[in-house]
């Protein structure tokens, strides 16, 4: 059972069982002086002085519409809370509720914006790109960024018939990369973004480096590649946030139906 505790000012207002009677007549309604003095048999001077008395402690309040001659009077929430003191939990839960849908959006973000992992840097005149993986990487509140790669590159991945699964294979393996959850991450997950100028084929030197190699191997390096980048970063898609949201998204439902419940109930008059 939910434990309430008094203090001195509302300890003395409730030490009549009058008052007490007025807040169970106003349990849940918000009711005039006319109103609260035929629930509970008592006359309007008597029931103004008591009236005085719950709204000095915090457990009445009075509403006055203007142009209106009529004073309603209704519980506080501290009010509400000595009726039904399972008021509290209910803000526990509300409160728990949307702690789960900020923390649904935040991976939705995150899963949206992705998190750096790496970088393939070509060199004028090369045949081969290097990769450097990212000294940070995994959940990042917005903006994802990652300042500092590793000094020195973990591979070097041949020019030739290079394409951005080949360089993202050789991420994963290289770099061991895994996800926020531990998960494994794919190819797939890994999107490349141009963070450099771009080299033509004969700037870069590739015609010439394949040139002996024949027509078929030039016209199949033109075509994976067009125009080279020098920088590139790798950006991780990371699946489990996709599950993580979802995840959220359906907590969120079920604790927020749950104290919609509870809320509505909890406004039930008892008395």
């Amino acid at each position: 059972m939910t434990k309430v505790t008094l203090d001195m000012n509302t300890f003395k207002a409730l030490a009549s069982t009058t008052r007490l009677d007025i807040l169970k007549a106003l349990d849940g309604k918000k009711l005039n002086l006319k109103d609260i003095s035929e629930a509970t048999n008592l006359n309007k001077a008597t029931l103004h002085e008591h009236l005085v008395k719950l709204n000095e402690a915090g457990l009445v309040k009075k509403k006055e519409r203007e142009g209106h001659k009529w004073v309603y009077y209704k519980l506080t929430w501290k009010g509400e809370g000595l009726l039904h003191p399972e008021n509290t939990r209910i803000v526990v839960l509300f409160t728990t509720t949307f702690l789960t849908l900020f923390l649904g959006i935040v991976t939705l973000v995150n899963y949206v914006k992705g998190y750096i992992v790496g970088k393939a840097v070509n060199y004028m005149g090369s045949d081969s790109t290097l990769l450097y993986e990212a000294e940070a990487s995994g959940l990042n509140i917005i903006p994802p960024s990652v300042q500092h790669f590793s000094p020195a590159p973990i591979a070097q991945v041949s020019l030739t018939n290079q394409t951005v699964s080949s360089l993202s294979r050789t991420l994963l393996t290289e770099g061991k990369l895994k996800g926020v959850v531990g998960n494994n991450i794919t190819p797939t997950n890994i999107d490349w973004q141009n963070i450099g100028e771009s080299y033509s084929l004969e700037e870069f030197g590739v015609k010439e480096l394949l040139n002996q190699g024949g027509g078929v191997a030039e016209d199949r390096a033109a075509d994976a590649f067009g125009n080279i980048p020098s920088e590139m970063i790798a950006v991780v898609h990371d699946p489990a946030l996709q599950y993580i949201t979802v995840g959220c998204i359906i907590i969120f439902v079920i604790l927020l139906s749950i104290g919609i419940w509870r809320l509505k109930k909890s406004k039930t008059p008892k008395f």
